[in-house]
Order: C-alpha cells, then sequence, then structure tokens
C-alpha cells in the first residue's frame, strides 16, 4: 500500500488552523467536510485563503460532500434540486484544487412508503450524472458505504455495476452493518480496484463513534493487508473530536501500521 494521508475537517475548529495542523504534523491532504461552518458559500468566500494555505502547505484537497441530500427521491423536482446542489459543491471544490469527493448514496424517501429495491435506480441515476458531471473537470466521484439506507456494504455491489463511480470505504459503517474486521478485510480483496477511499472510522462495536484511529476494536492491519501492494488511494482518520492531540495520535498510530 502507497497511500496518502489525511483526515476529515471538524465542524468546531477553524478551517484556517486545522489546514496548518495538517501541514504542520506532514499530512498529504485534508478533507474538508462541505457544510455547516464549511459550506460551499463560506467556501466561495474564502476561495484564495484556502487555496493559499494548501499550497503553503504542500497539501492535497478532498471534499466531503454534502449530506443527507435527496439525490435517491422518486420525487423528480427534490432529486434535481439535490443534484444541482451536488453539482454546485463540485464546482466549489474543483476551484479549490480538489480532484476526489466523497458522496452519500441516498434517498430520505419514507421507508414505509418505499422498498429500497425501488429506490436504488434513482440513486443509480443520480451517482452517474454527478459522476459525469465531475469527470469534465478531472473530478472523481467516490461513493460511500452508508448505512440504514439503500446501499450499504452488503448492497453497494448494485451501485458499483450500474454506475463508473469509485468506493469510498467506510469501515466504522462496515462494522454497523455487520461486518468484522475479517469480512471487510474479504469485501477489500474483491473490490480495491474500485476502492479510491478509505473513511478510518475506529469503533468499539456496531455504532458510528468515529474514535481516535487505534482506540477501537476494528483490526486495522488486517484490512490494510488485503489492499494490493501497489494500491495508491488516500486514507482519511474520520475522527469526531476538536482535539488536535488526538489526531496527531491517530496519526503516529496509523503511520506506524503502514
Amino acid at each position: 500500500m502507497n497511500a496518502h494521508n489525511g483526515f476529515v475537517t471538524q465542524q468546531g475548529l477553524d478551517l484556517q488552523e486545522q489546514l496548518a495542523f495538517a501541514a504542520e504534523e506532514g499530512f498529504d491532504y485534508v478533507e474538508i467536510l462541505v457544510d455547516g461552518e464549511h459550506r460551499v458559500d463560506r467556501l466561495d468566500a474564502q476561495r484564495e485563503r484556502i487555496t493559499d494555505a494548501l499550497e503553503a502547505g504542500g497539501l492535497d484537497l478532498v471534499v466531503h460532500l454534502p449530506f443527507p441530500t435527496d439525490i435517491g427521491s422518486p420525487y423528480e423536482e427534490i432529486q434535481h434540486g439535490a443534484v444541482e446542489t451536488q453539482k454546485r459543491c463540485i464546482e466549489t471544490a474543483v476551484d479549490l484544487g480538489a480532484e476526489k469527493g466523497v458522496l452519500h448514496p441516498e434517498s430520505s424517501a419514507w421507508e414505509g412508503a418505499w422498498d429500497p429495491e425501488e429506490l436504488r435506480p434513482h440513486v443509480d441515476d443520480a451517482v452517474q450524472e454527478l459522476v459525469e458531471f465531475g469527470a469534465e473537470d478531472g473530478f472523481e466521484i467516490c461513493a460511500e458505504n452508508i448505512f440504514g439506507n439503500v446501499y450499504t456494504v452488503e448492497t453497494i455491489n448494485g451501485l458499483l455495476a450500474e454506475t463508473d463511480a469509485s468506493m469510498t470505504l467506510d469501515t466504522g459503517h462496515a462494522r454497523i452493518t455487520g461486518f468484522d474486521s475479517a469480512a471487510t478485510a474479504s469485501f477489500v480483496e474483491t473490490h480495491a480496484d474500485r476502492i479510491s477511499h478509505v473513511h478510518l472510522n475506529d469503533t468499539r462495536g456496531p455504532s458510528d463513534e468515529h474514535l481516535p484511529f487505534g482506540a477501537g476494536s476494528i483490526d486495522f492491519e488486517v484490512i490494510f493487508d488485503a489492499f494490493p501492494s501497489d494500491w495508491t488511494g488516500t486514507l482519511s482518520l474520520e475522527v469526531a473530536t476538536e482535539s488536535y492531540d488526538y489526531l496527531r495520535q491517530s496519526k503516529a498510530v496509523l503511520d506506524e501500521l503502514q
């Protein structure tokens, strides 16, 4: 594995401060979550400051597109609005220099009225439209396995078959869906050619804890060993914290494991 390492930005921390920290600690990139304090209009307003900080720090950029957005809505007007929102975010991401973005392939349709099998074609169409839109500017869409929705790690094969999207593997989401470390490693062995990005989401059990890397019970060594030696994707520490010490410690554990 010859991966690049980064971390997902946190809403409670100043973005410029996080970019400076990433550069000081030797991260390869940051993954900006385009929402809340860092929503698209605010990123547009800070475009020059952000690009200057990335260049000064020698950092690349990945974005996490906003969620939930109802890109898989069975209602045309709602789906159209959600897809256009994602396109707007992709345009800003490209302007900031990003070449890759995480997307939740989801629908917010009421599960009591809609079966997942009915919703998946709507998600597929939206994802493929965004893949083609991004490709015009060299921007890669990485659809993430989520949980409690139409495309979990158990069903995302369908999305990969129906679209040209790459994949974001979220290790914690796989755990919630019922995959232990061995099962996740087996998934990697089968899908490494489509996995471009990984959310290193550690957890002690089937819950979305986003612990400091190594603080949970996921066996990341087994998962990493399942990747081909020449895999060159991106690994994002996804730690729910406002503590730079936890991020620093997470990077130290990741560096040692690699």
